[in-house]
């Protein structure tokens, strides 16, 4: 799943002034638990997920996905940690978490709403506030399934009902 990201991240890294910047999954990031010399960027995006016992499909539009960034200036490489929060199946008696697989095009919007905040915070470059509409690809309506979102389970959900 990191080479996806980092493949999205790519296209946008003509960007990042020439530095290398790669992202890893770290499933143990946790909202504002970023280390002192690092940034954060909070987001949430559609992403399919599938039951590894019944092999159930579903979509969700509420998917929170954390990102901690730091750029060690000597090196000039960049470090991107991600993580994506699960959901288990609604219809199994004993669901695993499991881990949201993202369209192509909202991770290419997801990477560039990232290295926005990269170029303020890392390059301090003064981008302004402008806003690209999310894109879904997926449905986008239904409830959200509060009792089967990770996130909400550890009262890192904003969209809890």
């Amino acid at each position: 799943m990191a080479y996806v990201w980092n493949s999205a991240l790519q296209k946008k890294a003509g960007e990042l002034h020439g530095d290398a910047w790669t992202i890893e999954i770290d499933e143990t990031i946790e909202e504002n638990g970023a280390a002192p010399s690092w940034h954060q960027y909070i987001s949430g995006s559609f992403a399919q997920f599938r039951c590894s016992l019944c092999r159930r499909g579903w979509g969700s539009s509420k998917v929170k996905v954390v990102f901690h960034f730091n750029l060690n200036t000597a090196s000039r490489r960049g470090t991107i940690k991600l993580r994506g929060f699960k959901q288990e199946c609604k219809t199994c008696s004993a669901p695993q978490w499991e881990r949201p697989q993202f369209p192509v095009e909202n991770m290419d919007v997801l990477m560039e709403k990232l290295v926005k905040k990269i170029r303020m915070r890392c390059y301090r470059e003064n981008l302004g506030e402008t806003n690209r509409p999310p894109v879904f690809n997926g449905r986008i309506d239904g409830p959200h399934e509060t009792a089967h979102c990770e996130a909400c389970r550890l009262g890192r959900c904003s969209q809890a009902n």
